[in-house]
C-alpha cells in the first residue's frame, strides 16, 4: 500500500512536471469543472473559501471572481509549479483577495469552521485515507457552510486511458497501472459511501456527462504530458516515450478517436448550523 508520504511525492513529483502543459488548450477540462463547482456552490461576496488541490486556479479563481474583493480565497496545492501559474492568472485578472500557498491537505494547521466553503476538485482520490482526507476538510467549514468535492466518472479519458496503460504494458510492464486511484468513488453509490465514511451522511451529488473533444490524436498526447500520467512518463526512457506516443496514437487514428470521457461526479454538503 503507497504511504501518504510516498503519494505526496509522487503527486507532487508529476503535476510540476506537467506545469508546462497544464493550462495547454487541449487541457480546457480542468477550466470547465473548476466552474461548474464554483457554479453550484452559490457562493454570496465576502464569503471565504478555501481550494485544496487547487492547480493553477481552475476552481479557485471564479471563486475570487464571484466572493468579491470583500471575500478571501485560499487555494493550496502540493505542486509550487502550478501555484506559480495560478498567482500569474490571478494578478492578471486583477484579483487581490487570493492567496496560493504550497501545502498538504492532511497537515493545514488551520482552525476548525474558518471557511464558508471547503472544495476539492480532482484532488480528493490523492491522498490515500480518502475518508480521513474528507474528515480534515469537513472540520474546516463553518456551521452553515459547504463542502465541495468533484471526482472523475466512470470511464475516465477512455479510450485513450486503456490504450495508453497497454503501450506502457507492452514497454516497460513493471510501470503499469492496474487501477485508478478515484476507480471506488466514480459514481453516486461509491462517492456517497466514501463520504459517510468519512462522516458525512447528507449530501448532493450530480453527475455530469461531458465528452472532451479532441482536435487529433495528436492532442491525447498533449494532455498526458500535461496531467498525472506524465510521472510515468518521465520514468521512460526517450526511446520508450517514442515507442508508447506512436503506439498509443496510432491506435487513437485507427479508431478515428475525436474525444476522450471526462464526466465528473460534483458532491455538495451542507453542515448543520
Amino acid at each position: 500500500m503507497v504511504t501518504p508520504d510516498e503519494a505526496k511525492h509522487r503527486a507532487a513529483t508529476a503535476y510540476n512536471a506537467a506545469a508546462d502543459l497544464f493550462d495547454a488548450p487541449e487541457l480546457g477540462f480542468w477550466d470547465y469543472h473548476g466552474r461548474r463547482t464554483i457554479d453550484r456552490l452559490g457562493l454570496r461576496p465576502g464569503a471565504r473559501v478555501l481550494d485544496l488541490c487547487s492547480g493553477s486556479g481552475a476552481s479557485a479563481l471564479p471563486a475570487a471572481e464571484r466572493v468579491g474583493p470583500d471575500g478571501f480565497v485560499l487555494g493550496i496545492d502540493l505542486a509550487e509549479r502550478l501555484l506559480t501559474l495560478a498567482r500569474a492568472k490571478a494578478a492578471k485578472r486583477g484579483l487581490t483577495n487570493i492567496e496560493f500557498r504550497t501545502g498538504d491537505m492532511l497537515d493545514l494547521g488551520l482552525p476548525a469552521a474558518s471557511f464558508d466553503a471547503v472544495v476539492c476538485v480532482f484532488g480528493i482520490f490523492f491522498v490515500p485515507d480518502m475518508a480521513q482526507a474528507v474528515r480534515e476538510l469537513w472540520r474546516l467549514v463553518r456551521p452553515g457552510g459547504k463542502l465541495a468535492i468533484t471526482t472523475w466518472g466512470r470511464d475516465f479519458f477512455e479510450p485513450a486511458d486503456s490504450l495508453f496503460w497497454d503501450t506502457v504494458r507492452s514497454v516497460r510492464p513493471d510501470l503499469y497501472k492496474g487501477f485508478n486511484p478515484w476507480d471506488r468513488i466514480d459514481d453516486s453509490i461509491g462517492l456517497r459511501a466514501m463520504l459517510a465514511e468519512g462522516g458525512i451522511r447528507e449530501a448532493e451529488i450530480h453527475t455530469e456527462n461531458y465528452s472532451h473533444p479532441l482536435k487529433s490524436p495528436d492532442d491525447w498526447w498533449t494532455i498526458a504530458r500535461g496531467c498525472g500520467y506524465r510521472g510515468t512518463i518521465d520514468l521512460l526512457s526517450l526511446e520508450e516515450q517514442a515507442l508508447v506516443r506512436e503506439s498509443n496514437l496510432g491506435l487513437l487514428r485507427e479508431g478515428k478517436v475525436s474525444g476522450i470521457e471526462a464526466s465528473a461526479l460534483y458532491a455538495i454538503a451542507v453542515k448543520q448550523s
